[in-house]
């Protein structure tokens, strides 16, 4: 009963953690504020144990799954090589490095060690960041961020795994190393690929024989990356990039484009219900673990003799080492990427000083990391724990909060500053795809009408029907295509701004009737004209027709 309990304060206080941070007159992210929140709890008697194992298996295969079918499949591709040198060649370059810098710092710490902390600590969280960035930060280092993210997290926990086996053996070898990399990776992508194409088969065979239920379509679409998970871990793969693997196969797949639109409405809505309830969690968890792990932190210093402001002080130190590092890498691995273009294409753009910092900055460091860095085994009676363990999870934590810390502080100011020229097109290519898509329905008009016309000699009432339907349908495909469109400078005309204007007129008025039906169906059902059930049905058309509404107003230029 108490496990339920604390799991429901979770879930209200994840719900009013971002009603408070909207109505806060300073803005805060709200990861920071989640894990203040989850301060708050601890000191006030909430206190949750955390398994990691139970964590990771909970938390991480659905967030990746929903993260990895939401990644842009044509950016992955273009941005595949810098992705990859980040998520791999990075991460051990970070381990290795800092690994040493983490024992330079402090030499009581064995080195085997100080390389588990660095592995640890590699992997990014480009969720904890995301409400960060800007609109002004170009999509383009949005895009590899979270393709780093998906990537880098089975390359850092391998990495930790090979380490933290030899700070307790005190073997090594480089050959099983890259050996069992190379199995763990690719086993748990092909496993992911495989469930997951498996899956997508049989919901297609089930379409096909009209089994489309809403419910059970989603309910299995969130049991997917738990199946991939598990089966790969089962066999000793990476599940974390079988999760990864699996949600990408179920995009390029297109499974879900062929079911029914309420289908299709209600995996969204749950996937960012996933989304936002499972990430509000992890932050709240790590604040939750905060006092504890920083009281036995300054606890070890204590009896070391040393002040606990030291304990601070190594902590800034291994992040801003970390920030050196990877700003060293996105420049070398961003130069190459300019190297290569100048060869393919003929032209070379060096990477912008502050797109780097952006980049350098954002790479904070979340959930992963805490679950990973508290699995490492503690000393059970007479049974040894990891050497330094206690050390290693207060140093690892203090990474992630200055990571946050710093990210909050600065991202703002960085992406501020970014040069206008960065910035993705996307809503220039999204308007693009409109007029093409405005431009082929009237093509298809005239083609049906040019076809009506030419057989005038047997037109009957109905085709004098359809000739009036394609007539007006082809005057408000051409008002909207001449929303749309714009002269040479990007300036509307006199004219298309007058059509703009009427068009948001008419949506006003239309809105303006959906709130007044919808009052009135209020007094129907309290006079018992109409009982709940037949108000629930005309509240869920009005729903679908405002959607459409502010859909059509949301498409609609701005004009002065």
């Amino acid at each position: 009963m108490h496990d339920v309990i604390v799991g429901l304060i979770l879930l209200f206080v994840a719900a009013i953690s971002s009603l408070f941070s909207r109505l806060l007159p300073v803005p805060i992210p709200l990861p920071l504020w989640q894990i203040a929140l989850g301060v708050v709890g601890s000191v006030a008697g909430l206190h949750v144990v955390l398994n990691p194992d139970m964590f990771m298996l909970l938390f991480i295969p659905p967030l990746l799954f929903r993260d990895a079918f939401r990644m842009p499949t044509r950016e992955f591709g273009q941005l595949r090589g810098i992705i990859f040198a980040l998520a791999v060649p990075m991460v051990v370059g970070t381990t290795i490095l800092c690994g040493y810098a983490v024992h330079w710092l402090i030499p009581v710490l064995a080195l085997p060690a100080c390389f588990a902390l660095a592995a640890v600590l590699s992997p990014t969280d480009a969720v904890a960041v995301g409400g960060m960035l800007g609109p002004s930060v170009p999509r383009t280092i949005v895009h590899v961020l979270d393709g780093e993210s998906l990537l880098n997290d089975a390359s850092g926990l391998v990495c930790f795994r090979f380490a933290a086996v030899a700070a307790v053996t005190g073997a090594f070898s480089l050959r099983g190393a890259l050996a069992t990399f190379g199995l763990l990776s690719l086993g748990g992508i092909a496993i992911g690929i495989l469930v997951c194409y498996a899956a997508a088969r049989l919901d297609r065979m089930l379409l096909r024989r009209g089994y489309d239920d809403p419910p059970t379509q989603v309910t299995f679409m969130l049991l997917l990356p738990f199946a991939a998970y598990l089966l790969a871990e089962l066999v000793g793969c990476s599940g974390i990039l079988a999760a990864v693997a699996g949600g990408m196969t179920a995009k390029l797949t297109g499974v879900l484009q062929e079911t029914q639109i309420t289908t299709r409405l209600q995996a969204r809505t749950t996937w960012d219900m996933v989304g936002f309830v499972f990430n509000s969690i992890i932050f709240l968890l790590l604040g939750l673990q905060l006092p504890d792990l920083a009281g036995n932190g300054i606890a070890l210093v204590r009896q070391a003799g040393r002040s606990p402001w030291l304990l601070l002080l190594v902590i800034v130190a291994i992040h801003l080492a970390m920030c050196v590092l990877r700003f060293a890498g996105l420049w070398i691995i961003l130069a190459v990427a300019a190297w290569r273009a100048r060869h393919e294409r003929g032209a070379m753009h060096w990477p912008g000083l502050r797109t780097v910092l952006v980049g350098t900055v954002a790479g904070v460091r979340g959930a992963v990391t805490l679950a990973a860095v508290l699995s490492l085994p503690q000393a059970v009676g007479d049974v040894p724990g990891f050497p330094d363990r206690d050390l290693l999870v207060t140093l690892a934590t203090g990474v992630i909060l200055v990571s946050l810390l710093a990210a909050s502080l600065t991202l703002p100011w960085l992406a501020r500053g970014m040069p206008a020229g960065q910035v993705d097109p996307q809503a220039r290519e999204v308007d693009w795809a409109r007029l093409v898509l405005l431009r082929t329905m009237i093509r298809a008009m005239r083609d049906e009408q040019a076809a009506l016309t030419a057989r005038a000699k047997i037109r009957d009432e109905a085709g004098e029907t359809r000739i009036e339907i394609i007539a007006r349908l082809m005057q408000e495909y051409e008002n909207r295509l001449g929303q749309l469109q714009r002269d040479g400078d990007g300036a509307a005309s006199a004219a298309q701004v007058g059509s703009i204007r009427r068009m948001r007129l008419e949506l006003a008025i239309r809105l303006t009737n959906l709130r007044a039906s919808r009052i009135e169906l209020r007094n129907l059902r309290a006079a018992q004209y109409v009982n709940d059930e037949t108000e629930s049905l005309l509240q869920q058309e009005m729903d679908y027709e405002e959607q459409v509404l502010r859909n059509r107003a949301r498409t609609l230029p701005r004009v002065a």
